[in-house]
């Protein structure tokens, strides 16, 4: 048996074990049976929170694997629920909290309430990759290219998107009406997209003014989300690069609302967020 607990940022809802206490031997095909929502406990994945690797300078390390067992370099919703728990439970007292993930070593911030729990957590996502062949995007495949935007065809519909990595690839594509969008049917064609060597995140954002925005995310590996939080933040990058945004937003996602903000001196991006804990249970393994 090993012990978990489900814990999620604002719907983006993921299993979490203690590697501090319990060792996993093959995480992708735990990811897979325990996150299904119909035979197992259900959620968008598995995270891992472990001891950080030798010689880092991290206080802890997370791994993260989708609903389909692959592993992805970071959460941005994830790695506030991993911040939590370490402070709750008592596996770092560290504050700030160093993470280390795929994508490097995150710093976060974090206010407790007056149980003593972590309630909102900031975290410095660092800065963003808008250069293509990085994110990784296949340029020769994008049409009308204007920096990190570009047009692709998709089922012979041409779709305009900025391409931003937090660490992980997005595609942030303006429309006017989110819930006209056919999530379930486009987002798997986008994130297996030939431009996208390593599959892509896809957003479509609604912009209702200079520091609103609304968006629904298909998430690479994991289908419909409630939220992704690195989205969120390439949303914001998207936004200033492409004049529809400042450099502070407030975000609403189907599962909740997130504050963004780009800062200029250091062009990291900082996300503001909750992190709430579920429950916890044992899985057979």
């Amino acid at each position: 048996m090993v012990r978990f607990t489900k814990m999620h940022g604002i719907g983006n809802d993921y299993i979490y074990i203690n590697g501090f206490e319990e060792s996993v031997a093959d995480p992708s095909s735990l990811s897979i049976s325990i996150a299904n929502r119909n035979t197992g406990v259900g959620g968008d994945g598995l995270i891992l929170i472990l001891p950080p690797d030798n010689e880092s300078e991290a206080d802890l390390k997370m791994r993260m694997f989708n609903a389909d067992g692959s592993e992805s370099e970071m959460c941005g919703n994830g790695i506030r629920c991993v911040c939590k728990y370490a402070s709750d439970h008592g596996l770092t007292s560290a504050k700030p909290m160093r993470i280390e993930t795929g994508a490097g070593i995150l710093t976060l911030d974090y206010t407790i309430n007056s149980d003593g729990k972590v309630e909102l957590v900031t975290v410095d996502m660092g800065e963003p990759i808008v250069d293509l062949p990085a994110i990784p995007v296949d340029e020769i495949q994008l049409n009308n290219r204007d920096g990190s935007t570009g047009n692709f065809t998709v089922n012979n519909e041409s779709l305009r998107a900025t391409f931003v990595s937090m660490g992980n690839p997005h595609a942030l594509i303006f429309v006017d009406d989110v819930s006209d969008v056919d999530l379930e049917k486009i987002g798997p064609l986008i994130e297996t997209h030939a431009a996208f060597k390593q599959r892509m995140n896809a957003h479509f954002v609604k912009v209702h003014s200079h520091d609103e925005v609304t968006m629904r995310t298909w998430e690479r590996g994991s289908g419909i989300t409630q939220a992704c939080g690195s989205g969120a933040c390439a949303v914001c990058v998207a936004g200033v690069l492409t004049n529809r945004t400042d450099r502070e937003i407030f975000v609403h996602l189907p599962g909740g609302d997130l504050q963004l903000r780009w800062d200029e001196q250091t062009n990291h991006v900082f996300m503001t967020g909750p992190a709430i804990e579920v429950f916890t249970g044992n899985w057979p393994v």
